[in-house]
């Protein structure tokens, strides 16, 4: 059996969990440069607000609703996050951190009576302790407890539901889009139409060797595990991940190469800790800058470059250097840039590398200096340690004129209780 533990409305319960005065109130949480709408609670949905929605199109929407709006705290939802996880961890050994707001969970190994209780309980415990509610579905393979997720959010409206009755399950199945299904996509959904298939339980009655010959294996295993067949092990996607992207729009046009030299310096550290994170090392580094399309008065460039590394690595040192000497290649004075990025590509773990002599020596060398940035950070702060190339006048840093305190991560920024 897995589970699967979703955080509701994940951004803006965060904004509420630190702020009484929210609560049954609309929130919204915009995105970088308070573009748009990215994060909406329950009540900010009922005004029928969309996801996506630019921000300057709904502004009178939002102010004559009285909706509080927020911009994007990614320091609170990654802490949020974290402090979830642990407590995941803390009742099932076996989980999967799928995204900022989700995990999976491996159940058949725990020694459980009562699962619907075990599960009621396991997610009061998350509202208690972090004031984040959470959804919980569950199913006998990856793929049923994340449509019993979905299904749960979007029809039952409960925390919790549990996919193993034959006649709930196929109710399940055609009350749900194919397009909804996690890994169909929009591409093979449209493709799915033409041959009459529009919901999942329409799908599950194709033959095996129509989807093989029509599709792929991939979307075969799909079918599979929605039939009760395990073929997605815990830390074994669909959508797998191959690469690491840390880009932005600026909040101001840049000109000058050190502004972009400290953007991409800050993009690359936080590619390096985001491997060290996940065990992966890379091969390559991209490097991409470019100015503003809509601009039309403004002089149009665009330019990328890759950096193949010496040996793949998690370092974020090693990193910088690479994407820093890659924007030296590119970099052309005279525009004004609107956006850049760092993508670390070719992605293996970090214990299946070969090394010879010198490289495991360096490695060794890393690892402990890094050890001790992430050390440092964790103890101090993310911001209380820098490279010299991340320093400068932070113009390249988003526009966030809505933005909530730090209320986790900041000493300066705690909750003060009078």
């Amino acid at each position: 059996m897995f589970g699967l533990v979703d955080s509701n409305n994940f951004f803006a319960s965060c904004e509420k969990a630190f702020n009484p005065r929210l609560r049954d109130k609309p929130v919204v949480v915009l995105s970088n440069n308070d573009g748009c709408i990215i994060a909406r609670s329950t009540e900010a949905k009922a005004l029928g607000i969309k996801m996506g929605e630019p921000y300057f199109k709904v502004r009178n929407l939002l102010e004559n609703n009285g909706v509080h709006v927020f911009s994007a705290n990614y320091s609170l939802y990654g802490d949020m996050s974290r402090r979830i996880m642990q407590i995941l961890m803390e009742f099932v050994p076996e989980i999967e951190i799928y995204s900022i707001d989700e995990a999976f969970l491996r159940l058949d190994n725990l020694i459980i009576k009562d699962m619907e209780s075990f599960a009621w309980d396991l997610s009061d415990k998350i509202h208690k302790w972090t004031s984040i509610p959470v959804t919980m579905g569950i199913g006998k393979t990856k793929t049923l407890s994340k449509l019993a997720t979905e299904y749960a959010k979007r029809v039952v409206k409960k925390n919790v539901l549990i996919l193993q009755d034959q006649s709930l399950i196929e109710e399940v199945f055609r009350q749900t889009a194919v397009e909804d299904l996690w890994g169909i996509g929009r591409r093979w959904a449209r493709k799915l139409y033409q041959y009459f298939v529009y919901t999942v339980w329409d799908f599950v009655q194709l033959s095996d060797g129509f989807i093989q010959k029509n599709f792929s294996v991939m979307a075969l295993r799909l079918k599979h595990e929605l039939l009760g067949k395990n073929v997605f092990s815990l830390n074994d996607l669909p959508d797998a991940r191959r690469s690491i992207r840390r880009s932005r729009s600026f909040g101001v046009l840049l000109d000058k190469y050190d502004e972009l030299e400290e953007a991409i310096s800050n993009f690359a550290d936080s590619c390096g800790v985001k491997l060290r994170r996940m065990g992966e090392v890379a091969n390559t580094i991209m490097v991409y800058i470019r100015t503003d399309p809509h601009r039309t008065d403004l002089p149009q460039y665009r330019n990328s470059v890759s950096i193949t590394l010496p040996s793949a690595t998690d370092s974020s040192r090693i990193i910088i250097d690479a994407a820093v000497m890659g924007l030296r290649t590119i970099f052309k004075s005279g525009y004004q840039y609107r956006k850049a990025g760092v993508l670390a590509l070719g992605l293996e773990p970090a214990r299946s590398v070969q090394m010879g002599l010198f490289d495991a020596y360096n490695k060794a060398q890393e690892q402990s200096l890094m050890g001790a940035v992430d050390k440092i950070r964790g103890k101090f702060g993310r911001k209380s340690l820098f490279f010299g190339t991340q320093i400068g006048n932070g113009k390249w840093k988003p526009r966030q004129f809505h933005i909530s305190q730090e209320f986790t991560t900041n000493w300066d920024e705690l909750l003060n209780v009078k």
